[in-house]
């Protein structure tokens, strides 16, 4: 047990920390809290979901630091960052090289790959707890800690829960929010130009081309 959450007239409540999750049962439960907590999340055009192969291989990676929040024997909050970005599929280890050339060499450029919350439950003071375990870990490291969000959670650069974390981030040390990159997703449509490709060839009218 890492550190105790307030529990009011809850359960008791408290965090664990964990480096190369062997436990089999754990994992189990931990991937089922996982799948339920992703399935209530907005539909996207995309997805960060992992699936159960990755899921075991990231919790079985002793760089990997994974924090989860406990009421009694039920998983309420989780997160896992990434110590090796190296190791991971969503960033880019040449951008940080290049901009970060320091704390990739001195393996301080973090990722926050996932932070997953029961939909069912609420714990006040729950997930500050969690962020201030997890940050202070990464203060004392002076890591660059790295994460990203739907523009569900932060349309714009300005407050949204970026600047949520910067609040929490500054509880346990001088932090600096930077902005590094933005995605957005598009499709292109090709429905009505083969309607109108339909429409000519049914056309009496249209000559042959042959």
């Amino acid at each position: 047990m890492i550190a105790g959450v307030t529990p009011g007239a809850r359960s008791l409540v408290f965090i664990t920390r964990h480096t190369r999750l062997g436990d089999v049962d754990l994992r189990d439960r931990l991937w089922e809290f996982y799948r339920r907590a992703y399935a209530n999340n907005p539909l996207h055009p995309f997805t960060e979901l992992v699936n159960r192969s990755e899921f075991d291989e990231c919790l079985l990676n002793s760089t990997n630091r994974v924090w989860v929040v406990w009421e009694g024997h039920r998983p309420v909050v989780m997160t896992l960052i990434a110590t090796d970005i190296t190791a991971t599929r969503w960033l880019n280890p040449d951008y940080f090289r290049r901009h970060y050339a320091d704390r990739m060499r001195n393996g301080l450029v973090h990722y926050v790959m996932w932070v997953v919350v029961d939909p069912d439950v609420e714990i006040r003071g729950a997930n500050i707890a969690l962020a201030k375990e997890a940050l202070a870990a990464e203060a004392r490291d002076g890591a660059l800690l790295v994460f990203d969000m739907p523009d569900t959670h932060q349309p714009t650069d300005e407050r949204g829960a970026a600047a949520l974390m910067l609040r929490m981030a500054r509880i346990v040390g001088e932090a600096e929010l930077i902005p590094l990159s933005a995605q957005r997703f598009y499709a292109l449509d090709f429905t009505r130009v083969m309607a109108v490709d339909q429409a000519d060839t049914t056309d009496p009218q249209v000559r042959s081309l042959n």
